[in-house]
C-alpha cells in the first residue's frame, strides 16, 4: 500500500496509466492477504473440485467410461475448466459485498485510479485459480489421472484455463454491479452457471446421446469448446478445432462484458 500513501497529494483524475497499474496491484496484493488470514475463502476452490471429482468418478465412472481409469482421464479436463468457471463467477459477490459496507467508500476518498479496485480484485482471483488446479490436479493424481503428454503441454493447459476465468469473471462482475444484494448475485450466477457446465461434454465425451437441439449446443459450448483442448493436451486426445473456438469464445466474453462491467462498475461507484 505504499504506492498509495506516496500517491497521497496527486489528484485522482490526473494520475498516470502506469500509477494506476501500481494502484491496481497494491490492491490486488490486498485481496491475497485477505486470503490468506481468511482462508475459508477458498473453501469453494479446494472443496467444490475434490467433491464433482470423486461423486462422478465412482458414482458413474464405471458406467459411463467403462472403469474409473478410463473415465478419469475424459473427466479431469472437463471438472478443471468447470471449476475455474465457477471460481471466476465468484468475484461479483465479493465485490457486491465489498461495496454494500462501505470498503469502496474508502477507496472512493483515496487518491488512487477509479478503476484500481476493480482491476486489482480480478488481478488477485488469479490465485483463487491457481488453488484451485493445484488442489484439483493433487487429487486426481491420487485418484489415478495422469497426464500422458508433457510438461509444456501441461502448463499449457493451466494458462488457457486460467485465461478463460479471467475472460469470464467479468460476467460476474456485471451481474454484480447490477444486483443489488450478494445473494441475488449468487443466485443469478448459479442460473448461469449450472446449465452451461453441465450442458456440455465435461462428463460425457459422447454428446450424440443427447436430444439433437442440446447436441447442437454441448458442440459449440464455451466449456465443450476448451474441454476439448484440454483433453488434446493433456490426454493426446484430438483436439480439431476446438482452440480456435475457445479462443473465439474468451474473446467474445471480453469484447462484450468487459465493457459493460466497466460501465456498471462506475455507475455503481
Amino acid at each position: 500500500m505504499t504506492t498509495l500513501i506516496a500517491d497521497a497529494r496527486v489528484p485522482a483524475s490526473h494520475i498516470s496509466v502506469g500509477r494506476g497499474l501500481q494502484h491496481a496491484l497494491s490492491l490486488a496484493w490486498r485481496g491475497i492477504l485477505k486470503i490468506r488470514k481468511n482462508p475459508e475463502q477458498l473453501l469453494d476452490v479446494t472443496l467444490m473440485p475434490i467433491i464433482f471429482l470423486m461423486m462422478f468418478t465412482y458414482l458413474f465412472g464405471g458406467a459411463l467410461g467403462g472403469n474409473i481409469e478410463n473415465y478419469l482421464q475424459t473427466l479431469v479436463p472437463g471438472v478443471m475448466v468447470m471449476n475455474i468457471m465457477q471460481a471466476s463467477m465468484t468475484i461479483g459477490t465479493q465485490m457486491n459485498t465489498d461495496i454494500t459496507k462501505g470498503v469502496f467508500d474508502r477507496f472512493r476518498s483515496m487518491p488512487i485510479a477509479r478503476s484500481a479496485p476493480l482491476i486489482g480484485a480480478v488481478l488477485a482471483d488469479i490465485v483463487r485459480y491457481l488453488v484451485c488446479l493445484v488442489v484439483l490436479m493433487i487429487v486426481a493424481t491420487i485418484m489415478g489421472f495422469r497426464v500422458t503428454t508433457g510438461p509444456a503441454e501441461f502448463v499449457l493447459s493451466a494458462l488457457l484455463v486460467i485465461a478463460f476465468g479471467l475472460c469470464f469473471c467479468w460476467i460476474s462482475v456485471f451481474v454484480g454491479m447490477m444486483m443489488r444484494s450478494s445473494g441475488a448475485v449468487q443466485g443469478v450466477m448459479f442460473i448461469f452457471i449450472m446449465p452451461l457446465t453441465f450442458g456440455s461434454n465435461v462428463f460425457v465425451a459422447n454428446t450424440s446421446t443427447m436430444p439433437g437441439w442440446l447436441q447442437a449446443w454441448a458442440d459449440i459450448s464455451p466449456v465443450s469448446q476448451l474441454t476439448n483442448v484440454l483433453r488434446g493436451l493433456l490426454t493426446g486426445a484430438p483436439i480439431g478445432n476446438s482452440l480456435a473456438g475457445s479462443l473465439a469464445w474468451m474473446a467474445g466474453a471480453v469484447l462484450v462484458f468487459f465493457p459493460l462491467a466497466t460501465w456498471a462498475y462506475r455507475k455503481r461507484v
